[in-house]
This record gives C-alpha cells, structure tokens and sequence, in this order.
C-alpha cells in the first residue's frame, strides 16, 4: 500500500506553519509565531503579519521537510488553509501551496482553519461521535455539533466579538501585554471575583455576545478612575473571566441537554484558558459525556492540525484547482464550496 505524506500550511493570523504527517504519524510540526513582533502594537497588525509571513514561509516549509526527512518528490498531497483569517496572511499560505502543488503535480487540498482546531484533538484521542466541539479563539466562537467526520453543524455562535477578541481588549484597558488572554488567565488565579459585571445574552439560544461586557469592563474602569478609586486588576480579570468563561460553560450545558454527544472536545486558542480547561472537566465527571482538552501546543495555530483534517478530505478526494481563493470568513459548514 502506498504511503500518504499529506504536506501541511497554516498562515491565518500570525502564526507560519508547516508540518508533514505519513499514514497518520506525525513526523514534523513547525511553528514561526509573530507574537514578539505585535506585542508592541497591542494586537496583530494585519499588514505586517503578511510581510512576516512572505520571509518566513519558504524556511519553514523546509524545516518541516528537513525534519520529516521527506522531500517535495514524496509527497502525496498539499492542504492548506483557506479561512477564515486575515486576507494577506492567507493569501501567502494559498499561494505557496499553489506552486508546490503545480510544480509537483499534486493535489491541493483546501482546509477549513476552525475544522483544523477541532481535528488537533485527535493527536489526544479518536473523535467519537456524535460530539460536541467547543471553538473558541481570538476570531471565532462556536458550538459545533458533529455526527460523523467531517460533519459540522453550527448550533451556537458569537453575536458580535469572539471570546478571544474580548479578552484582548479587556487585557489592553487594564494596560496588560498581548496576548490577552494568557495574562487575563495568569491574573485571575491571584484575584477574586469583586466587580458586578453583566452577563449577556439572557435568553434560551446556544449563542454567545461579548461585546456588551467589554464596554461594561470599559465604563467600569472609567467610573473607578473617576472616583479616585484603585482598580484591582488581579480582581478585575477574575471578575470578567468568570463571566466570559461562565457564558461559555452555561451554552455547553444547554448544548448538552438537547444534543446527545459522546464527546466534548475543546478547540482553538482560548482553549489553553486554565479556568476553562477545570471547569469543563468539572462539569462532566461522573456523566458518561467523555472530554478531551488539547495539549496547549495543539491550542495555538499549527500546521499539524490542517495536515490531520488534509488526511481525510485526501481520502474524500477533496482537491481544488489553481483558481482556488482566499475566503477570510468562510463558514465551517460550507467547507466543501470553494
């Protein structure tokens, strides 16, 4: 039987990646990340994002192969990511994907980058259906529901930022380094839970909105500053990440209630939250609903995750041809219209 070495790239945000994975295995996974470069814009700057990309991308694809011991003449296919993300920066991943898949003449695989997060869960564990996927980044925030491979159903979304989005923000009021989210997290196991913050979306749908709360943090600050009061920021992060966190566990309760799932399975960026990471684990012990949480590598943007997700469109003959574009708000439902 012949071996398949599926050749993966990520360049969605601020991340370049590459990875190769033969008949399942893993042999390389690289990762160029931005994050020095954009701390000191506060949050990812698009344009320079795509510069970045364009430097970094050839060594990074020969790394990956250096390192898998693999050359361009041995590879099976090519996936890529396709969207969502930043216009430039996709564009960079797609048109280096192009050329290795011309030049080789080799299938080009578009990858939807949300599916990719859902499927770094299978380096933990097979999925087992039907499940549950909790997508929660810097750009998206979805409940997925899964009934088969490479079945998604959104039934709850963001009705506005993502939760990702929001911690950033709420980490740039309180004058925290980017990324948010990571220090948000960091704080609020020293802080206590003292400032009344809302909680939106009082209703009985699965989705999320938390634009509403950022302006609370925001007005709440100003207030404060106003009255010559102090504000405590361990307090305050712990403050808006139990509620932000909270929205999330209460949409999974109900997710659970009218979808029978075996599987829970975290996915994207926030998912390295600690607080998230506990309480959903809490949530489900002792109930026969079986939840996997990625190792934190798996929760940044990689390259490993789209070649996981290439190896089963591979198997579907997913291919696109070399009119393929970008789509930076692609719906993961719509994976297969490109």
């Amino acid at each position: 039987m012949k071996d398949v070495i599926i050749l993966g790239i990520e360049s969605s945000c601020d991340e370049t990646a590459c990875a190769v994975i033969k008949n399942g295995q893993l042999l390389s996974n690289i990762i160029s990340t931005q994050i020095e470069m954009h701390k000191k814009y506060g949050g990812v700057m698009p344009e320079i994002a795509s510069r970045l990309h364009l430097e970094n991308i050839g060594i990074v694809i020969q790394e990956a192969l250096f390192k898998a011991n693999i050359s361009f003449n041995d590879l099976t296919a090519i996936a890529v990511t396709r969207g969502p993300g930043l216009i430039g920066a996709l564009h960079v991943g797609l048109q280096a994907a192009k050329t290795i898949s011309l030049i080789y003449n080799i299938p080009l695989i578009p990858v939807h980058h949300l599916a990719g997060h859902i499927y770094a869960n299978e380096f933990v564990k097979p999925l087992k259906f039907p499940l549950l996927a909790v997508v929660v980044s810097g750009g998206n925030t979805e409940l997925v529901y899964m009934e088969k491979h490479m079945d998604f159903k959104v039934i709850g979304e963001t009705q506005d930022d993502a939760i990702g989005e929001s911690f950033d923000k709420v980490a740039r009021v309180l004058g925290l380094p980017y990324p948010g989210g990571v220090e948000i997290d960091r704080l609020a196991k020293k802080g206590e839970h003292t400032y009344n913050l809302p909680t939106p979306l009082h209703d009985n749908s699965l989705n999320v909105s938390y634009s509403g709360l950022k302006t609370a943090v925001i007005n709440l600050k100003h207030k404060l500053e106003t009255n010559g009061e102090v504000i405590i920021k361990e307090n305050m992060a712990k403050s808006f990440q139990d509620v932000a966190v909270g929205l999330i566990l209460d949409r999974v309760k109900k997710a659970v209630q009218r979808y029978k799932v075996k599987q829970i399975v975290l996915a994207g960026g926030v998912s390295a939250n600690s607080y998230l990471r506990e309480e959903i684990v809490k949530m489900f012990n002792n109930t026969n609903i079986e939840v996997i949480i990625p190792p934190i590598w798996c929760t940044t943007d990689n390259a490993a995750m789209i070649a996981k997700v290439g190896e089963y469109l591979y198997q579907r003959k997913v291919f696109a041809d070399l009119s393929l574009g970008v789509d930076p708000s692609w719906r993961i439902e719509n994976y297969l219209e490109y």
